[in-house]
């Protein structure tokens, strides 16, 4: 199915669209429950102001990506890197 130049509210549940493409899409204020993502790949992707809970990430790569004010547990993901990274400085000053 082609959807195309298409701009309607979509309902969609019981489904498998395992393998489906999504180009230049908007989702903003999607709602995801019960969804298997694994080996999704996403790109070029905004997901500022989105809440993720009761996630499996295991085995997810983030790579250059704008993680300003990202949190983790409610903390800040640049001072969980700033600590690993003054731990790795004292590690290696030994």
């Amino acid at each position: 199915m082609n959807m195309s130049d298409f701009k309607q509210a979509v309902c969609v549940s019981n489904a498998d669209l395992s393998s489906s493409s999504f180009s230049d899409v908007n989702l903003q204020e999607a709602q995801f429950s019960d969804v298997n993502l694994s080996q999704a790949r996403f790109s070029d992707i905004n997901f500022s102001g989105a809440r993720l809970s009761d996630v499996n990430l295991s085995g997810v790569e983030i790579d250059d990506c704008n993680i300003t004010d990202m949190k983790i547990r409610g903390v800040l993901v640049s001072d969980l890197f700033a600590a690993y990274e003054n731990n790795e400085e004292s590690s290696n000053d030994e």
